[in-house]
């Protein structure tokens, strides 16, 4: 189990053990024995095995008859698929954004990719008199945004191809990237910061900063942002500002389920100014 699964302080010794089985057979990846559960584990033999039985017994595990081997079981796949419909990542997000609003008195908006484009989900703003035109259901490109950014920036890069094909690179302002040489440096910088920028790149007074939302897979699923105008968002200030909304990110990509890492450092503070 990660660090954060195992932070609670409720403790159910049968349960903790069922879930470190599950685990060991997920990390697997294939069929595995009793004596490798075990060993895994750190377990008795017959400690595993009765719990084994258990969630054979509801179909969370299931045992080859041929070669007595366990597998994560399609009673998993059911309640995956439960879980998933019943999943509304607007509604996760609300909070996480209230808090970055909180800490950076910005506008703060959720987005995600829809047909190649940025599409705004959600905007919570602070309670000062020069707000964002921004509003839910707009539409954005993707290349110049910097939720759309964070989220082509951990795309494969045949998705980002056909994208650019689909959409291309027009220019905004004088700050746009408009070519694909320029996008593919931008997005292995937001990948080795953790955090994308748009530099006055939709709008000429306007920044943003950006990171995704992963889902269980490592794939953008969203992303959060802060805009800002560019008088109250100097380069300076960028550090700060991408500290509060990569670790909204990260916190809301974790309830989507993933536990991987998107960089060496996940999501540490770099200090020095973005070239863009």
């Amino acid at each position: 189990m990660s660090e954060s699964e195992t932070k609670s302080p409720y403790k159910v010794q049968v349960l903790d053990r069922s879930f470190a089985i599950l685990n060991a057979l997920a990390a697997a990846g294939r069929d595995a024995s009793l004596v490798e559960l075990a060993g895994r584990v750190n377990l008795h033999k017959s400690t595993v095995h009765r719990l084994l039985m258990i969630l054979e017994s509801y179909r969370i595990v299931e045992r080859n008859p041929q070669t007595g081997r366990y597998h994560l079981g399609l009673r998993l796949f059911e309640l995956g698929t439960i879980a998933i419909g019943s999943f509304n990542v607007r509604e996760r997000a609300r909070r996480h954004l209230e808090r970055v609003v909180f800490e950076v008195d910005e506008t703060v908006h959720l987005c995600v990719l829809d047909a190649g484009e940025v599409l705004y989900l959600e905007k919570i703003e602070p309670s000062r008199s020069v707000r964002m035109s921004s509003r839910i259901g707009r539409r954005n490109p993707a290349h110049c945004t910097g939720v759309g950014k964070a989220m082509l920036a951990y795309l494969p890069e045949g998705d980002v191809e056909e994208i650019l094909r689909r959409h291309g690179l027009a220019r905004l302002t004088s700050n746009t990237i408009t070519t694909p040489a320029e996008l593919k440096v931008e997005l292995q910088a937001i990948r080795e910061r953790g955090y994308s920028v748009d530099n006055e790149e939709v709008e000429e007074g306007v920044r943003c900063v950006g990171a995704p939302v992963l889902d269980h897979t490592g794939r953008p699923l969203a992303a959060i942002s802060v805009s800002a105008p560019a008088f109250r968002l100097p380069m300076e200030k960028i550090p700060v500002v991408a500290a509060s909304v990569t670790r909204a990110a990260q916190d809301l990509s974790r309830e989507c389920g993933f536990r991987g890492s998107r960089r060496a450092e996940p999501f540490a503070l770099v200090s020095r100014q973005v070239s863009r």
